[in-house]
């Protein structure tokens, strides 16, 4: 006769500590895999990862349901067959994950009952619990105000701290119990109710009532794989969201001599003040570097054409505007870099309407032997690479010496 572990968390999720014996112990990995007659510790199911905590002396660093559907705990020491062993759940980790699975309860009926949305998985990792939902046409996200709609619906209830209810119906009770989606398994079907409005078949493990996860917070709402991925926080995690949130906002605002409260429309004037001050700068940068350009005496190359080579420190927008401003004039070839990090640069080639040079080949020919790239039209060409790309160019149109 094979002896099925008892599950001491169906009917006391809070209980923490129990004795069992030990039925089976074997070596895997390196890892032990013990079997007890009576476990408290829960098992990775239904989106709920599994307890942690000690058993005989041993750390328990997994639980699963194998393949027969009994509970094994993976172990980092071997405990005999036939000893009676003590665990020792990690309550913190316990209540978290009590926490978080209430949660998604919640948030799952509010979706059902306001949007039509149907639940169809649940994720608890260690910083954010997430929910995947099938809603009505296939969207993908909700408004703001639908977001605000379901948080205030699930924290009113935790207000209300409504009762959670857990228990195994008889299947004449099953059958008329108000079920927000039928159950997965035909048979030892356990029903989780929070308040008068959420019942639905799990087996994870909840606390009492709604007051205790404290606070529900929707940090984000994406589509996923042709869903609506909710992500959540709930209990302390959501406290502790707030706190660091708080802080940070706080701290913000202090630095910006301002209130919290006037935060986001100081931080918008900044923004505003931000892109005036750059769009001055570049245009200071640009009438610089014309002026510079055009005020000295430019080489010419064998076939008469001006040559006008720089580096300028700015970024590629600097470089295409100044070349698009001097090759209005005529008898001009072009060639600007801006360095993007140390000794690579962005590049420019360009030529005045009148030049027959073709700049897209002139900067491949620079680039290619050296390791860069670069190429385009006739009159005007961009490209990267090594700095010394302008050098080469200039050589190549038979002008020696490297551009300032």
């Amino acid at each position: 006769m094979i002896h099925m572990t008892e599950r001491l968390y169906y009917d006391d999720s809070y209980l923490t500590a129990f004795d069992a014996e030990v039925t089976a112990c074997s070596e895997a990995d390196g890892k032990y895999h013990v079997y007890l007659d009576r476990s408290a510790f829960y098992p990775t199911s239904g989106g709920q990862p599994y307890d942690t905590g000690t058993l005989g002396g041993a750390h328990i660093l997994d639980v699963f349901v194998d393949e027969k559907h009994d509970v094994c705990h993976v172990t980092d020491a071997p405990l005999s067959v036939g000893s009676v062993v003590h665990g020792e759940i990690d309550w913190p980790r316990r209540f978290d994950h009590m926490q978080q699975h209430a949660g998604d309860h919640m948030i799952a009926s509010a979706l059902w009952r306001l949007l039509g949305g149907v639940t169809i998985g649940l994720h608890i990792s260690s910083d954010v619990s997430t929910i995947d939902v099938a809603m009505p046409e296939g969207v993908t996200r909700i408004s703001p105000d639908d977001i605000r709609r379901v948080e205030d619906d699930v924290n009113d209830r935790v207000q209300r701290d409504v009762p959670v209810r857990c228990w195994f119906p008889d299947p004449e009770e099953l059958k008329s119990l108000p079920l927000r989606k039928p159950p997965t398994v035909d048979e030892h079907v356990r029903i989780v109710a929070i308040g008068e409005d959420e019942m639905v078949a799990c087996g994870g493990t909840h606390p009492s009532t709604a007051g205790q996860l404290g606070l529900v917070k929707i940090v984000g709402v994406a589509p996923a794989r042709g869903k609506m991925r909710v992500s959540f926080l709930a209990g302390k995690r959501a406290y502790d969201d707030y706190r660091k949130v708080y802080d940070m906002s706080h701290e913000t605002a202090a630095l910006l001599s301002t209130s919290v409260d006037n935060l986001p429309a100081h931080v918008s004037a900044m923004q505003e003040a931000l892109k005036q001050a750059e769009y001055e700068l570049g245009r200071l940068r640009r009438e610089s570097a014309l002026n510079a350009i055009l005020s000295e005496e430019l080489p010419v190359s064998p076939d008469g054409v001006r040559v006008a080579a720089r580096m300028l420190a700015g970024d590629m927008g600097l470089i295409k505007d100044v070349a698009s401003q001097l090759i209005k004039r005529p008898g001009l070839a072009v060639l600007l870099g801006a360095e993007t990090e140390p000794g690579r640069a962005a590049f420019v080639f360009a030529r005045s309407a009148d030049v027959e040079l073709h700049m897209g080949q002139l900067l491949s020919k620079a680039a290619k032997p050296l390791g860069g790239k670069g190429g385009g039209r006739p009159d005007f060409a961009q490209g990267g690479g090594p700095v010394e790309m302008l050098g080469a160019a200039l050589r190549i149109l038979g002008i020696e010496g490297d551009a300032r």
